[in-house]
């Protein structure tokens, strides 16, 4: 199954803004997962008997419990993809002694470019199960999981909101974090798929969940 994650950009972020910001519509409509599947690691599609993924006070509310993700029904190719995100206190094994982590790749985890969301990482990307694209003029080995690290630090602290954008074009992608580019590539290996949030043992919050078409 194709996928992407949080992914690209083609223009200077000031053009993005003006001209794609006002575009940006809802894709959670702040009442229920219509228009999103669930699948974990132990339970597959659709079947949440812990809750892990629940919707309150117009959030997406990911407790975390266990590994899994919730991911758009709808497939996207170029778009600009935009939301916020927050940490809860809660952690479950195997991270409790480690960083909170989630991120934004019909397995754990797929073919897919992720744009990762990590305590102290926001703003790396990481190429899954073999996906590659151009960083700095070369192409990435294939591999697993190949990181590239980001170029700048925008992340606030644990427990403010962040607000993170991906521009995707062509196979071009530029990741924003807090309107500030931090890292990009372009060529990606996986040019269109759906769109997913994860849930990797640590709680956290989504809110403002919205997307343009390019």
């Amino acid at each position: 199954m194709k996928k992407l994650i949080l992914i690209a950009l083609l223009l200077p972020w000031m053009v993005v803004a003006n001209a794609q910001t006002k575009r940006l519509k809802p894709m959670f409509n702040g009442k229920n997962l219509q228009g999103w599947s669930s699948f974990l690691r132990t339970s597959g599609l659709n079947n949440d008997p812990q809750q892990v993924f629940v919707v309150e006070k117009k959030m997406i509310h990911v407790r975390g419990k266990e590994f899994g993700y919730i991911i758009t029904d709808k497939s996207y190719k170029d778009f600009h993809f935009s939301v916020d995100f927050k940490w809860g206190v809660e952690k479950y094994a195997p991270r409790l002694t480690a960083v909170r982590d989630a991120g934004i790749p019909n397995k754990i985890w797929p073919l897919s470019v992720e744009c990762q969301i990590q305590e102290g990482d926001v703003g790396d990307i990481w190429l899954l199960d073999r996906a590659t694209a151009v960083v700095d003029g070369k192409v990435t080995t294939p591999g697993n999981s190949v990181r590239v690290q980001k170029k700048k630090d925008n992340e606030r602290p644990t427990g403010d909101w962040n607000t993170v954008e991906v521009v995707s074009k062509n196979g071009k992608f530029s990741y924003y974090v807090n309107g500030l580019l931090v890292n990009e590539g372009e060529n990606a290996s996986t040019k269109e798929g759906r769109i997913l949030l994860q849930a990797e043992g640590a709680e956290l919050f989504y809110r403002n969940v919205k997307i343009a078409e390019l």
